[in-house]
Order: C-alpha cells, then sequence, then structure tokens
C-alpha cells in the first residue's frame, strides 16, 4: 500500500520531470527566436480569424504586440501591415522592433514605408499562410 507521503514523493518527480522537458512548438519555423515566432504566429491567427487575404503583427520597443487583418469595406481598404502599424501608433509606440506579414501576395512597398516611418530598422518578415518565412527585410 502508498502511503500519503509517497504518493507525494511520486507527483513530484513526476512535475519535476515534465518541467525539464522542453514545451512543444507548433509551427515554430527553424532560426526564430520566440518573440519573432510569436508575431508570425499572430498575424497568423488574425487572418485565419476573419478569413482575410493577409494577417500582420508588429512588435514595438517595449515588447508589447499588435495584430490585426486586412480591411476590405466598400468605403475603407486598409492592408493589415498598416492597419497594425496604426494600431501601436495609437496607442502610443515610438519604435517598431519587427513586423511580421502573411500573406500569400508579395510586400506591397507602401507597407515596407509605414513600417520605416516608425522602425527605421525594424525586421520584417513576410510568411506564407502556413507560416514559412519567405523573406526578411530590414525594413
Amino acid at each position: 500500500m502508498i502511503t500519503g507521503s509517497q504518493h507525494l514523493e511520486r507527483a513530484k518527480r513526476h512535475d519535476h520531470r515534465r518541467l525539464l522537458r522542453p514545451p512543444p512548438r507548433l509551427g515554430a519555423v527553424a532560426g526564430l527566436d520566440a518573440e519573432d515566432q510569436k508575431i508570425i504566429t499572430l498575424a497568423r491567427s488574425a487572418r485565419a480569424r476573419t478569413g482575410a487575404a493577409e494577417g500582420a503583427a508588429v512588435r514595438d520597443e517595449t515588447g508589447r504586440t499588435y495584430a490585426a487583418a486586412t480591411v476590405a469595406l466598400p468605403s475603407l481598404r486598409l492592408s493589415a501591415l498598416r492597419l497594425a502599424v496604426a494600431m501601436a501608433v495609437s496607442s502610443g509606440a515610438q519604435k517598431l522592433e519587427a513586423a511580421a506579414l502573411v500573406s500569400e501576395a508579395e510586400l506591397d512597398p507602401g507597407d515596407l514605408a509605414v513600417v520605416r516611418d516608425i522602425g527605421p530598422d525594424a525586421t520584417v518578415y513576410l510568411a506564407a499562410p502556413d507560416g514559412t518565412v519567405r523573406r526578411t527585410l530590414t525594413a
């Protein structure tokens, strides 16, 4: 018969082994740090949630992230990246560290210009819908 203290000791050993295992990283892209992977994941999620052509996310100088999808209304059209930058600026961001665009299309030069306005040395990731990074640019 196992005593209460033996059961507790086994549970502690089990929890300790679980903590030593690295967590699974679903959809992780080799060579990207966790923060860059996060903005790609956020961009993918924004695109998937709305069924939009594009999803984008940006990270500001404090580490805050902003995600957006393409807006295509009769009276308003915004790319996902321009909207994500606008959200960051309207929330008080002073500088962008990184941006990610998830799209089947190529990066619009106007989108890159918007990122440059607030993040002249920001890294910009252009990713396919599955999260595979197709291009990496410096704004």
